[in-house]
Parts: structure tokens; sequence; C-alpha cells
């Protein structure tokens, strides 16, 4: 983090759990270290001021205190009610769920063998010693899901015991992809190619089915990186690839490189193909507000202008964007949804829905992870916004699922946004945006885990069935007697929050 964000940018964050409210939705925006959040905007301390308002007055009908309200289903639907009263009608919810538990456990349990593939999860490995990731805690935890106790939040708070409990025993998450992301300086890396085959492969062991996927990442113009290809090619076998058009995240690399270089990618291209692993997944987008500047001469990489010309160049390849190309979630919200609201333009993501059209190609895919857990804090008309142009673009089947949990805490409270998150009727009107429909219905089932599964090619009628009598759902059936995830939420994010 430190040599993306200025001293200036850093004095203002925080962990999320410092003096933040620890509400079932996040308040405030979080960062996983990719960017600077926003500060806490004037919506979103109405947003948290009418939520303190209803727990305070619907707990005191069960005997509940603050806190433990919030913790409950009732203190989720509690939330987007008061989202819906400052954003205006965004989430499907009714009043009866926020005032009785039975109502909200009801719905909850009927979406419960819902299936969900989380393409973009992280954890670090054991001797990661980057003190500096810490501040994930307190990005997440003011701006999104600000729940965390500062005197537990330790580096073992990203690794691999508590991203179990948070994916598998605190979520509806069926399947994940374990990810990773390119550093300059190696000591940064979260994961080594072969941790993540590894967690993959012990995973999927104990469990006695498949819970995980692992990505491998390629690193172009960094000396041996084609050997390291043929090394997880022929060792890992992974099931599909994470690159970074960008470089190193945090910015200033010296390896900055593009989709369409046909003398440096595409003999990768032809090794992935003829392997057999042809889902690559780019990180693009999910710069800073001053990118001209403090990406100056890199920041092109972060957009599409590469993408349509090695799509269609290369249609046996599935190029799936991580982050949908978004850069403007991370500057200040009211502005944005303005822009688009007067022009239909989200920028770079737009760019993202143009390619099937303008190049002819059906191998192209928006992902989801962190832009919408931002958009949908900060102002759910722009997730309706991001949603609606991705389908309108890409199509509904090519819209696909992530949450870089458990950066932000478990990725519940994602799930349930989603679930509720409805296309405003004038967006449709204006925008010819198709409606969201129903939590389970055809186009959020795609999103949150047909798509993947198309993608990686599961059955996902076998999968549930080998999912529903594994290990981890044994786990959670004995959690859930003990109260469980949807009655006692620990509410717990992990990353920066501004306090400006």
């Amino acid at each position: 983090m430190g040599k993306f964000l200025s001293d200036r940018e850093v004095a203002k964050l925080k962990y999320a759990d410092e003096a933040a409210f620890r509400g079932p939705i996040p308040t405030q925006c979080v960062s996983n270290g990719e960017f600077n959040p926003q500060p806490q905007g004037e919506d979103q301390k109405k947003v948290e001021a009418r939520t303190k308002e209803l727990a305070d007055e619907l707990g005191a009908r069960h005997g509940m205190k603050r806190r433990e309200f919030l913790q409950s289903t009732c203190g989720m639907a509690a939330a987007f009610l008061a989202m819906n009263e400052v954003y205006g009608n965004v989430f499907d919810v009714d009043p009866a769920e926020a005032a009785e538990p039975e109502v909200t456990l009801a719905r909850a349990e009927s979406l419960a063998g819902q299936f969900i593939f989380d393409v973009q999860t992280h954890f670090v490995r054991d001797d990661f010693e980057q003190e500096g990731l810490l501040g994930l805690g307190n990005f997440a935890a003011e701006h999104w899901n600000p729940a965390l106790d500062k005197e537990t939040l330790t580096l073992a708070t990203y690794k691999f015991e508590n991203y179990l409990k948070e994916i598998f025993t605190e979520s509806d998450t069926d399947i994940c992809i374990i990810s990773n992301a390119p550093f300059d300086n190696p000591e940064w890396e979260f994961l080594t190619s072969e941790n993540m085959v590894k967690a993959r492969d012990l995973v999927n062991t104990v469990a006695g089915g498949q819970r995980m996927l692992a990505h491998n990442v390629v690193s172009p113009g960094k000396p041996g990186w084609m050997d390291k290809v043929d090394e997880s090619i022929e060792v890992h076998q992974p099931d599909s690839w994470k690159m970074y058009t960008i470089g190193d995240p945090f910015g200033g690399s010296q390896y900055v490189w593009r989709l369409d270089d046909e003398k440096l990618l595409y003999p990768f291209y032809e090794k992935a193909v003829k392997a057999g692993i042809t889902n690559i997944c780019i990180h693009k987008g999910l710069l800073p507000a001053d990118y001209e500047e403090s990406f100056a001469g890199h920041w092109q990489y972060a957009t599409v202008w590469d993408l349509g010309k090695a799509a269609k160049d290369w249609p046996e390849i599935n190029f799936i964007i991580y982050h949908s190309a978004a850069q403007q979630f991370l500057e200040v919200p009211d502005n944005q949804l303005a822009h688009f609201e007067s022009t239909g333009e989200l920028n770079w993501t737009s760019d993202l829905a143009r390619i099937p059209e303008e190049y002819g190609v059906n191998n192209v895919y928006g992902e989801l992870g962190t832009v919408f857990a931002n958009s949908c804090v900060t102002h759910p008309r722009l997730a309706a916004g991001l949603v609606g142009t991705l389908i309108k673009g890409l199509g509904a089947d090519h819209v696909v699922w992530g949450t870089d949990s458990p950066f932000y805490g478990s990725p519940q409270w994602q799930i349930e946004a989603l679930r509720r998150l409805k296309m405003p009727e004038e967006y449709k009107k204006k925008y010819g945006f198709a409606g969201l429909g129903s939590p389970n219905g055809a186009i959020k089932n795609g999103i949150f885990g047909f798509n993947s599964a198309a993608v990686y090619n599961l059955d996902v009628r076998a999968s549930m069935g080998r999912l529903s009598g594994d290990k981890f759902a044994a786990i959670k059936k004995e959690v859930d007697m003990a109260g469980g995830f949807r009655t006692n939420r620990s509410n717990a994010a992990y990353g920066y929050v501004n306090t400006a």
C-alpha cells in the first residue's frame, strides 16, 4: 500500500475496525489495498444513522441490544430498508423482514440452496510479513462492513484458517477460486503458484468434493516468465490464469503490457490453448481518482484498449475482465452518478460492454469483484447502472460473481445486496436495461454461479449434489445449529477506510 498511496492519503486511512459502526452492510467505502477509498459521504452517514434508529426501535421489541439485533437477519433487512429510505427504492425488502425474525429466516432458508461460485477470493501465505496489508481492515469497516476488533486484527486475519471460516461457514458461497496478484517486489506476493494449487487440492481433499479452483499468475515481460508458464502447465495445472496488464497494482511497474501484443502474448495464448487452460482472468480498472498523475504513462494499460483485437484473434480463449474494468468507483459517487445519469456512460466499463458488438466476439466477460461492493455502498443506483450496462453489452450470461473476499469480511453481505438489488424503472426506460428479476431468478442465478460454471465446465446439478454432503456442509450445519451466521454474524470487514 505504501508505494501506491501518498503519505497524505495514508494518514487519512484507518483499519476498518477502528471506531466504526458494526453494521450488517458497510456504510463507507472499503479498499482492498489496490485503491484509495472515498471518505464517508453524507448519504452514507444518513444510512448509518437510520440503521441505528431502526436497530434500537425494532431490537427493543425482541429484547435485543443494538449490536445483537444488527447481527441478526432482521438487522440485515433493516439496513436495506435504511438504504431505500436514503437512495430510493433500489433494494427488494419488506418492512416485515426487519420486524419479524421468522420472516427473514424463512427467506434466507429459501435461498440457502442457491448455487454461488465466487471467482475472486484471497488469502496470504503463512510467511507473508507485509504489515501494510493490515490497513485493509480499516478501510472496510468504516466504509462498507465496519465490524472488526482492532485488538485481534493481525496478519492471521488474512490467512488460511480465517479465510475458510469467512468463505465457507459464514456465507452461502459454494465454490471459489483462490487468486493472487503480481508485484515487482516478490515479498508482497500473497501466494506462490504452488501455494494456490496446494490450497486447492487440500480443500478439495478435506471436503471430499470440488470446493476450490486455483489461478496461477502470468507476468509477461518478467525474466523467465514463460518458463513459469511451462511449470504451471506441467506441474501445477491451474484451472485458469490471472494477469495484470498494469503490472504491479500498486503502480510504477516495470512490466506493463498489452493483451494484443502479438510478439509477447500470442505465444502464451498458444500454450494455454494447447494445454486446455483457456480461461484468462485479467485485472483492469481500479485506479485512483488522480490516475493520470499517479499512474502517468501507465494508466492506459488498466483500460480495455487492448482487449477487442485479442478476443477476436483468440476465440478459443475466455477473457474474463476482473472489476469489469471500472475506474469510476474510486471517485466521488455523486459526481459519477450524475455523469452516468446524464450520459449513460461508466468510465471504461462502458468500453468493455461495447466490445462484443464492435468486434463481433462472444468470449468477453465482466467480473464484479470490489466494484459491486464499493458501488452498492457508495450509491446503489450506480451498482444497478454497472450491472445493467454489463448485461446489456456483454449479455446476462457473460457477467460473473466475484467479491475479493475476505478483504471486506464475509462475502455474505454482498450476496444479500445482489439478491435484493432492483433495476430502477427510469433506467429501464432511459437506457433499455433489463430488469434483474427475483433473487433466485435466471439473471441472478446466472451471475451468482451458472455463468462461471459454464465457463469452467462444471455440472451445477452434480456439484450441488456432492457439496450438500461434503465436510464443509457438515461443518456449516453444526454452525447453524449453534446459531449460525444468519442469526449471529460477526459483521467483520478487513480493509482500509478513509477518515477524512
